[in-house]
């Protein structure tokens, strides 16, 4: 069972992560990841806590935010769908599973559903490339897909049966 934070003992627990890296610039990256933990994203909101309590610009901690793909500005779903479009995915589809992924959640690429359940992402390769298309939802991956197939997996994940999604 995880314990959510109040928002002030989140602010709490960041400033004593600061400290405990001297607010030091070198730091920065450790401390957001530590926010990104602590939070689940790093809006822009602690963005701009981090650049007040580090003193360096807010241009700086946003920069690598931005930069780097495992920070994320928006809370991530439960289900986190990676579509892969590398060439040999998109040659066999997986334009078309994009398509039906977004359609069944109503997201785009770099978002998550309302209900927090699901989010989106484009990957250039899963290294699944023999079995294309391809997805992976969290670590799991589905191979040679076509919308009706993705049609019945998003439903079990939807139905909350993700235990039961056979893999092909």
């Amino acid at each position: 069972m995880t314990v959510k934070l109040s928002e002030d003992k989140m602010y709490e627990t960041l400033a004593q992560v600061i400290s405990d890296y001297d607010a030091n610039e070198d730091n920065l990256i450790q401390v957001l990841h530590m926010a990104q933990v602590i939070f689940g994203c790093i809006p822009v909101e602690v963005q701009k806590y981090i650049s007040r309590e580090m003193d360096m610009p807010y241009s700086r901690v946003s920069g690598v935010v931005s930069f780097y793909s495992f920070f994320s500005t928006q809370p991530k779903g439960e289900y986190m769908i990676s579509v892969c479009l590398g060439t040999a995915c998109y040659v066999r589809g997986g334009k078309k599973v994009l398509e039906k992924i977004k359609e069944m959640t109503g997201i785009e690429v770099g978002e998550t559903s309302e209900d927090g359940l699901f989010s989106l992402q484009v990957m250039r390769c899963i290294g699944a490339c023999g079995l294309a298309p391809a997805i992976m939802i969290n670590d799991k991956v589905y191979k040679q897909l076509n919308p009706t197939k993705v049609e019945k997996i998003l439903g079990t994940y939807m139905k909350g049966d993700a235990v039961n999604v056979e893999n092909n």
